[in-house]
């Protein structure tokens, strides 16, 4: 079997190049906010209440469940959680 080199683990695990592009900004993305929650040092009932998710979904967020959300999804998270998300568009290599 040949060894075969990714530009990353999506562009390993997924079909296409565009669906690696998703979710490589997702879990970016998932990061940044998990951060950011951690750092609030408050239980999840209250970082959901910031953010405007419940429980349940904040868990699901933590435990980095990428599959549960979307990029918009997250994209509409990162204003409540204090982040600015800024899309860097260049010619791909």
């Amino acid at each position: 079997m040949a060894r075969q080199r990714f530009a990353s683990v999506w562009h390993a695990l997924e079909d296409t190049a565009a669906e690696a592009a998703n979710m490589a900004a997702r879990s970016e993305l998932m990061i940044a906010l998990r951060s950011k929650i951690e750092s609030w040092k408050v239980s999840q009932t209250e970082a959901a209440r910031r953010l405007g998710l419940t429980q349940p979904r904040l868990n699901d967020l933590m435990r980095g469940r990428i599959d549960k959300f979307s990029l918009d999804a997250l994209i509409n998270l990162a204003r409540p959680a204090g982040l600015k998300v800024r899309l860097q568009i260049r010619e791909a290599a």
